[in-house]
């Protein structure tokens, strides 16, 4: 595909989102920018989550990662349905009878300042990193497809892509978000869709035998009980770690809860997780399918795979399917794979932004003690900070990074998001109080600890850590808790 074509499409695509922004902002105030003022429809609240919990991370990494795990992520897939019921049935109500806009202020009702404090911060510390990480996905496809070939470098590249994410999401918010999350979900399934159809479409596969030839491929296993708990494939362990990481990258995470806290009442909130839950699955399963159907048609064509897993996807669609050799199918897919890749990314990207904007404008700017005026205009110099901070943190990424992208992500969660597993159950499930003041140092200090814990069982055991030292990061936030309970700081769970 060339320089030129590519450039088209992201111009019109981000003048689509602009025009959505424009429509959704007309009389929008900081409460509108932060909760859509509750008035979002849940089917559109379900639809548009699916992009921003798969992002271009599963769009690049998931198909890409068939080639050495097989199907063994959906073992985790499944998992997150259980974590998602955790969710709609202990969170969800919880959040709405409380009536918050930030989750963290429930840890002020809890336990004190210093505990909604440092879960804020946490929060801030591991969308920051993790949103970053998957924007890097977006920046490194825009920059082959666009910006390598009229000479741009990484860096302007990056700069460009946060600035137009920027520009459609600094006035209407979440209200804007959730319309452009549903139409970027639309063009990501729609890619993925088509992708699959092509490759089918060559190799002479009807829908029955798509089923049949991924089936039958080596590809195929989903299910590792060999081994035990020392293989890091293993059933138990990717199964209870899918189902943490879905409670706590979503669950106890602004940018997901925001968008489920825009719904009119828990009712609808949690036909909204219902739905969502059923449509991941799914197109999940889509990812990986596409994935064995990429390697098997490399190996049928001669196609040499790239080393790093990551590549498999953007060079198939770029390069081979976007050929016009294969004609107007194959230049589709590579147009449908632009955006949806984009799509992806940024229906991630855009609403972690708009999160992180909301979390620290409530929890650290006391919002609720502010004039309107001062509020839009701190508001906007919080967004136009952490665009910022993106900016550094994926330039650092691009020079260190050495591994998939999926398993990044998920590293970082395990040690950013332990303290806010330990913080939140220890709140809901005891009605023990927690010196307050010593919150801080007992979240920084377990994900410490769970590094060198790993690092030494690594070395010296035969056992290796999957995503489960999220537990073990959580568990001893909560041992932390527990020694330095506080009587006189007691309440009940709420």
């Amino acid at each position: 595909m060339s320089a030129g074509l590519a450039i088209t499409i992201l111009v019109v695509y981000f003048l689509v989102l602009v025009f959505i922004s424009i429509r959704t902002s007309k009389g929008a105030d900081t409460n509108s920018f932060f909760t859509a003022d509750k008035q979002v429809p849940w089917y559109l609240v379900a639809f548009g989550m699916i992009g921003t919990s798969l992002s271009g991370v599963t769009f690049i990494s998931v198909p890409g990662a068939v080639g050495t795990k097989d199907f063994s992520y959906f073992q985790m897939v499944l998992g997150y349905t259980l974590g998602y019921f955790f969710i709609a049935t202990v969170l969800m109500p919880l959040y709405y009878r409380l009536n918050l806009i930030s989750i963290y202020t429930y840890l002020d009702k809890r336990f004190g300042f210093w505990s909604y404090k440092t879960g804020s911060a946490f929060f801030l510390l591991s969308r920051t990193l993790g949103s970053a990480v998957r924007l890097y996905i977006a920046a490194m496809v825009l920059q082959i497809a666009i910006y390598d070939p009229i000479g741009v470098p990484f860096w302007l590249s990056v700069l460009i892509t946060i600035a137009l994410i920027w520009v459609y999401t600094f006035k209407g918010g979440i209200k804007t978000i959730v319309i452009t999350d549903t139409l970027q979900t639309t063009f990501l399934i729609t890619a993925v869709a088509l992708t699959i159809f092509l490759i089918s479409k060559e190799m002479g596969l009807d829908f029955s035998g798509i089923i049949s030839t991924v089936g039958e491929s080596s590809y195929s296993d989903i299910f590792f009980f060999e081994g035990g708990w020392a293989d890091s494939q293993n059933f138990f362990k990717q199964f209870l770690s899918g189902a943490f990481i879905a409670i706590v990258m979503t669950g106890l995470d602004q940018d997901l809860m925001q968008k489920n806290l825009t719904c009119k009442n828990i009712g609808e909130a949690q036909k909204n997780m219902l739905w969502f839950t059923i449509v991941l699955v799914i197109v999940n399963l889509m990812f990986l399918s596409l994935g064995a159907l990429m390697y098997i048609y490399a190996q049928k064509e001669g196609i040499d795979i790239p080393a790093k897993t990551d590549d498999l996807y953007p060079m198939m669609a770029l390069k081979h399917f976007g050929s016009f050799e294969l004609g107007t199918g194959g230049v589709l897919v590579a147009v449908t794979f632009l955006i949806g890749i984009t799509a992806a990314t940024y229906a991630s990207s855009d609403s972690a932004l708009t999160a992180l904007t909301t979390a620290f404008c409530v929890d650290f700017l006391n919002f609720d003690k502010r004039e309107e005026k001062e509020r839009k205009r701190l508001k906007n110099i919080t967004h136009i900070s952490f665009s910022l901070i993106f900016f550094v943190v994926i330039l650092i990424f691009h020079s260190l990074n050495s591994t998939d992208v999926i398993s990044a992500t998920f590293q970082i969660a395990s040690y950013t998001y332990g303290p806010l597993l330990g913080l939140f159950a220890y709140g809901i499930y005891t009605k023990r109080g927690v010196y307050d003041k010593a919150v801080p140092y007992i979240c920084i200090a377990a994900p410490i600890l769970t590094y060198f814990a790993v690092y030494l069982i690594e070395n010296y055991t035969s056992y290796k850590f999957g995503f489960e030292n999220l537990l073990l990061n959580g568990l001893l936030t909560i041992i932390g808790l527990m020694i330095f309970k506080d009587s006189k700081t007691s309440s009940a769970a709420l």
